[in-house]
């Protein structure tokens, strides 16, 4: 019996005493995880119970909530748009219930017929889809931009009616002229010829003209007053403008002392120019040199002819290698004039803008900003909304106080402009310094 207590004792003690020896290691542990519903979704939550094995904790995490789209969902937008429209999608959808994702995106309309556009919109932090239908439609009439006004043709000499006027459409790059009426090019007299311009949609414009045959062409006789920069500067002064000019190979040898003495802070020099070849303007070295030594900031420009997308990068490129890693204070800007035979060119209005843009694009990839350049007329019936608001835009418009509507960031409001240290005219400009150049 002594024998059978002791050994209960015994084993009593060892249970009792457990603690001394040493755990199994990897031993497992009891885990618990509570799913907790937030705004957001589901979550988790996990909590450990300790033993004296060693803890291993399981981590168990539910799916996120599903997001339906919204029922309700608003998308509205015209039926049909105009060909060769650049719309981004912030354009076309005009009133709506969710964020897209990407607004900027351009809506396809470079072919007529219908068209569908994949909108990727934000709900809940969610994206979805939704398809919009639309058809491409060319309503427009081709645009005139040159009448032909006071046509003159020299006496026995081949006549060409398209030497005399320019015109555009939206969309088609080779709208077809017709005239009716009779000229006799060999004897001096005044024809009258009805003009039609005719796109491939069917769309056309009709006007009169009379085109003068003479013996010899008149020359137009220069009857603008020319201003002395002191007057343009007490004209415009206030605290929200500065005032400079712009030059070229025009304006000869410059004395950027004198020119920043006169009163004037910024010159915007021609880097070169483009017509069957790309040519440096012979003095653009010497005036970025010397306008920098003078303390005036600097921008550039580059009158050009450029006609495709490919183009006119090859030409951005070349624009940098003449700046050599120049800084520059103001834009490289665009200038585009030739619009008084613009079909000679062949391209449509479309594809003029598309020029602008890929010139843009280029400018900023080579570090530098880009800049419009052109005239109150053809801002307004050539130049696109989208390109105007993508980029500053230097207006030239000859008045004493511009009405052009729209936003610009400096204004050229003479080409007769007489300042110290130039001999013969300048253009003279104003920078508006609460509006930004980039």
């Amino acid at each position: 019996m002594k024998y059978f207590f002791y050994c209960a004792v015994a084993l009593s003690a060892f249970l009792l005493t457990g603690c001394m020896f040493k755990p199994i290691e990897n031993s497992s542990t009891d885990s618990q995880t509570e799913a907790v519903t937030t705004a957001s979704g589901t979550t988790s939550v996990t909590t450990t119970t300790l033993t004296t094995a060693t803890t291993v904790t399981t981590t168990v995490t539910t799916a996120p909530k599903q997001i339906d789209p919204p029922e309700d969902l608003k998308m509205i937008y015209p039926d049909t748009v105009e060909a060769g429209a650049q719309l981004t999608l912030d354009d076309f959808i005009t009133d709506r219930n969710v964020a897209l994702k990407d607004g900027s995106a351009m809506l396809d309309t470079a072919t007529l017929g219908y068209h569908e556009a994949e909108v990727t919109y934000l709900y809940h932090r969610a994206e979805f889809t939704q398809t919009l239908s639309y058809q491409v439609i060319d309503t427009t009439e081709p645009h005139i931009i040159n009448p032909g006004v006071n046509s003159y043709h020299k006496v026995e000499t081949e006549f060409d009616l398209k030497e005399y006027i320019g015109y555009a459409d939206n969309f088609d790059s080779n709208p077809q002229l017709t005239y009716e009426g009779e000229i006799d090019p060999e004897t001096v007299g005044a024809y009258p010829l009805t003009v039609t311009v005719t796109d491939s949609s069917g769309n056309y414009t009709t006007w009169d003209l009379t085109v003068n045959v003479v013996e010899e062409v008149p020359k137009s006789a220069d009857t603008n007053p020319r201003v002395n920069y002191s007057d343009f500067i007490a004209r415009y002064d206030s605290s929200d403008v500065r005032f400079g000019i712009d030059v070229s190979a025009w304006q000869g040898d410059v004395d950027y002392k004198a020119v920043r003495e006169a009163g004037c802070t910024f010159v915007i020099i021609r880097v070169g120019y483009f017509y069957s070849k790309v040519k440096p303007d012979d003095f653009f070295q010497q005036n970025l040199k010397n306008a920098k030594a003078a303390g005036l900031d600097v921008g550039v420009y580059f009158y050009t002819t450029d006609r495709s997308e490919e183009e006119v990068r090859e030409h951005v490129r070349w624009i940098t290698e003449q700046l050599d890693g120049e800084k520059l204070d103001l834009p490289i800007v665009f200038d585009w004039e030739e619009f008084s035979h613009f079909q000679e060119f062949g391209m449509s209005i479309r594809d003029l803008n598309d020029v602008y843009a890929a010139f843009a694009d280029e400018v900023r990839k080579q570090g530098y900003q880009p800049m419009l350049y052109s005239s109150k007329n053809f801002l307004n019936s050539i130049w696109s909304e989208y390109t105007k608001r993508s980029s500053p835009v230097w207006l030239a418009h000859y008045v004493d106080e511009t009405n052009y509507e729209g936003e610009y960031a400096i204004w050229q409001a003479s080409a007769y402009g007489r300042i110290p240290g130039i001999d013969g005219d300048v253009d003279m400009d104003i920078q508006y310094l609460q509006k930004k150049l980039d």
